[in-house]
């Protein structure tokens, strides 16, 4: 691979040649795309950890995405400084510092756009109605073998790329880069896996997006591992630090908001990362336990982004040749700092009552309206519908029921079923759901 392609501000359809744009570049141009489109907007009323959270300190998506962008974009800066000296063909082309941080500015703000609502339980739903309801395993025998891995594996990165691809949604188009950049796992859903590959830990499109995904590891000229599995982009690397840092150091600070983990153990942990910087007199000083946190936190992420900027510029040419998958994170001196916090959040925070609470209503809700909806779906427009079903599909917004009037296909009726559910925010998930059970019947 080599970075002149893997900069490429190209779009997907497009059929004229471009230049660089110096005064606002096309990675910009994905930046703000991103930041006035429907889907990013909906984080805001979508979980992070504490779903539907009453504390006004306690991240969504939203925030925390957005937390993400401007670690990642840091990160990205410092790379973008190192290979800007070593390449000087990117210079004469008119690369800048700005558009690396551009790219993965852009790629952070977009890395949960394909989650659903209620977090993993939503993910986790979606995926056991087709493999345990008896109305989802209805379908198997209509789609594709290949179709029904992706139906049976939701995945919320697949499901980021189809937004950012999809024309329902104005038809955002990214550049060939930031959708690299975006793309933390470049196979796809039936390919087999190679054990000790970070990159393929999961998956990163779906079978609707297969031509596609081919013409972009064509056009940046990712290192191929078999049919239809590429390499990472180099600049992913930094999306998933960015990410890893975020929700790590700030799930530890809502955590500790919450009183889920007392402050001394967060001091004590985020103290470890700090290290030669860290002063308890200055510490001491700061009058509230939040402006507290917050220094700590920034202290803190300040440091493990200067550490994962060194483990990508000292792995850079192995990322290039395809030889490098591994998470920056887990190579940083400050890893066993980082695995203490990753112990300490599962056993407080993640399996924390108020957690599993929520996240247990969170299953019930998505299992009964993917039930609902694709069944009416299916009936509608595949069979002889019965009149509760015309109902349930009235419900349905408008751009939804205009792509499902014009599919062809059981399983792309369902994909886009899984568009409408996996895109509702958290609060209108359940007050969909109150309705169609019932619940809220007009007085």
């Amino acid at each position: 691979m080599n970075w002149l392609n893997l900069l490429s501000h190209k779009r997907p359809g497009d059929t004229k040649t471009t230049t660089h744009d110096h005064t606002r570049s096309r990675f910009e141009q994905d930046f703000d795309r991103i930041i006035f489109s429907h889907p990013f907007r909906k984080l805001q009323d979508k979980t992070q950890v504490f779903p539907l959270p009453e504390d006004d300190f306690v991240h969504t998506r939203l925030t925390h995405s957005l937390e993400v962008s401007v670690v990642g974009r840091s990160l990205a800066k410092n790379a973008g400084t190192y290979l800007l000296e070593k390449y000087s063909e990117l210079v004469e082309h008119g690369y800048s510092i700005h558009d690396f941080g551009g790219i993965v500015g852009a790629a952070c703000l977009a890395h949960d756009l394909g989650n659903p609502p209620f977090g993993h339980s939503g993910e986790d739903s979606i995926s056991s109605f087709f493999l345990t309801n008896d109305k989802g395993r209805f379908f198997q025998d209509k789609v594709a073998k290949e179709e029904w891995v992706d139906l049976t594996t939701f995945e919320g990165n697949a499901q980021g790329l189809r937004i950012l691809n999809g024309e329902g949604n104005g038809g955002l188009k990214l550049t060939y880069a930031t959708l690299g950049a975006f793309t933390k796992y470049p196979l796809s859903s039936s390919c087999e896996k190679e054990k000790g590959r970070k990159s393929q830990k999961k998956f990163g499109y779906y079978q609707s997006n297969r031509h596609l995904f081919n013409e972009m590891a064509s056009e940046m000229g990712l290192v191929s591992l078999g049919e239809n599995k590429w390499c990472r982009h180099p600049l992913a690397f930094l999306v998933e630090a960015a990410d890893d840092i975020c929700y790590h150091i700030i799930d530890l600070e809502d955590g500790c908001r919450l009183g889920l983990v007392p402050f001394e153990t967060v001091k004590n942990l985020l103290a470890e990362i700090i290290g030669d910087s860290y002063s308890e007199e200055k510490v001491q000083k700061i009058p509230s336990q939040n402006e507290k946190l917050g220094t700590l936190r920034a202290l803190a992420i300040g440091q493990l982004i200067q550490e994962c900027s060194e483990v990508f510029i000292d792995n850079e040419e192995r990322m290039l040749d395809g030889s490098f998958d591994k998470d920056l994170t887990s190579l940083i001196p400050s890893a066993a700092a980082m695995s203490k916090i990753i112990g300490l959040s599962i056993a407080k925070i993640y399996r924390s009552k108020l957690v599993l609470e929520k996240e247990a209503g969170g299953y019930e809700v998505i299992d009964n309206l993917i039930e609902t909806f694709a069944s009416a779906a299916y009936y509608h427009y595949f069979d002889k519908p019965l009149p509760k079903h015309d109902s349930v599909l009235r419900l349905i917004p408008e751009e939804y029921e205009v792509q499902l009037s014009s599919t062809k296909s059981v399983y792309s009726a369902l994909q886009i079923v899984i568009d409408f559910i996996s895109g509702l925010t958290d609060s209108h998930a359940v007050r969909l759901y109150k309705t169609i059970k019932g619940y809220r019947l007009p007085v």
